[in-house]
Order: C-alpha cells, then structure tokens, then sequence
C-alpha cells in the first residue's frame, strides 16, 4: 500500500508540472538573463513587443504589464502577464497572469495565476493557482489541483494532493492525500494521509505513518507501525 500510494501520488505531480518545467529549461537555455539597465515601467503586447523594446534586457523596478507574455531579468514590484509571466533572476512584489508565473530564482511577494506557479528556487509570501511547484516554500498557499516542494513552512491547501518530499511544518490541508517524509503540525485530508515519521496530527478517512513520536491520529483507519498498538479505528497515538 506504501509503494502504490507513492507512485500513484508521484505520478500525479509529474504529469501536472510536466509542461512548465520543460518551458523553463527551453527558454533558460536560449537565453541568458543579464540586464543592459532598468525601467520603472514596461508597457507592451509580448515581451520584447513592450516600451521599453527588447527581450530579457530590462530589469523592472516598478509596473510591468504586457497584454499576453512578460519576459524580465528581475522585477521589484507589480508584473502582470495576460498568459504568462517570465523572471529569470529574483522576484520581489506582485506577479499576476492568467496560464502561469515562472522563475529562475526566488520569489519573496504575492504570486497569482489560473494555471501554473513554477519556481526553480525558493518562495517565501502566498501563491494561488492550479499547481505549485518549488524547491522550498514558506508561506501560505491555496492550489485548486496541488503543491509540491522539498520543505513546506506555513498553510497548504490543495483541491487534491500536497507533497513536501522531506518536511512540512504547519498545516497541510488536501482533499485526497498529504505526503511528506517528516511532518510537524497538521495533516488533514479528505482521503489518506502519509508520513514516514509524525510529530503532531493527523486527520483522514486512512492515516499512515512509520514513527509517531509525539501526535496522534484521527481516521476510520490509523496505522503507526513502530507503536505498542500498530493499528486503531478512530484514533490512534503514541503508546
């Protein structure tokens, strides 16, 4: 049951992060981001069709809005793209689109989008969206398909499934599965929740963990194998 919920959980990233991770290495890989200067505004229809004109040479410190795409080094402010927006170094402020938001760097502000949030580095501040994906996030986030990142430190909620590969801390709210290497805080899942190790709650229909050595558990199912008691309806913990 272990293997098939990882999989089956990994699967469902994979296939929904696959298309803005494959944009990001294209477009990294075409062009390099340095910057001949900056400009307190960039107007246009895509990037480098904009005033100022060229693609990838102006940092923003203030508004950039183009009608469909936005290309930028760094923007420090307010970056609206009507399909997408593009940082290749770090994000500071408020990036809005309708597809999705992608940086090389950090991102420290408000990030939101319909489609995608993609991040090769860390977010700290709130994303909404369809997905979010990152190295690290703290903050709040609120995702209608799902999150994934390495750590997590704050609130997650997401219509299907988070996944913090090595930690979360906090609260991981999902509508079908949380899954995490290590959990401190709250779990709470419409379906199953998963941990190798629990240091808090957790609260689904089925709760999986290897070592609880503080929590408990709350579920129709609670399983905590390296326990006196490895298996309790209703509520399980710590003996």
């Amino acid at each position: 049951m272990k293997n098939l919920i990882k999989v089956s959980v990994a699967a469902l990233a994979i296939s929904v992060i696959h298309s803005a991770f494959a944009l990001s290495v294209e477009v990294e890989e075409e062009f390099e981001s340095k910057a001949e200067g900056f400009t307190p505004v960039a107007i246009g229809i895509a990037t480098p069709v904009q005033l100022p004109w060229g693609l990838n040479r102006w940092d923003v410190y203030g508004l950039g809005v183009n009608l469909f795409y936005t290309d930028v080094p760094k923007i420090y402010g307010l970056g609206i793209g009507g399909l997408a927006t593009l940082e290749r170094e770090k994000t500071i402020g408020c990036v809005l689109s309708g597809l999705g938001n992608i940086s090389f760097d950090d991102v420290v502000g408000l990030r939101m989008t319909a489609g995608i949030n993609y991040t090769e580095k860390d977010v700290w501040g709130m994303e909404a969206g369809l997905v979010g994906f990152r190295r690290n996030f703290c903050g709040f986030d609120a995702n209608f398909l799902g999150a994934y990142q390495q750590e997590m430190c704050g609130a997650q909620i997401s219509g299907l499934a988070n996944i913090s590969k090595v930690e979360s801390h906090g609260a991981s709210i999902a509508g079908i599965v949380n899954f995490t290497e290590t959990a401190y805080g709250v779990q709470l899942a419409g379906l199953f929740n998963y941990a190798q190790e629990l240091h808090g709650a957790q609260i689904a229909l089925v709760n999986y963990t290897e070592d609880c050595p503080s929590g408990f558990q709350i579920g129709l199912v609670n399983i905590i194998l390296q326990n006196k008691i490895k298996f309790l309806p209703i509520v399980n913990g710590y003996f």
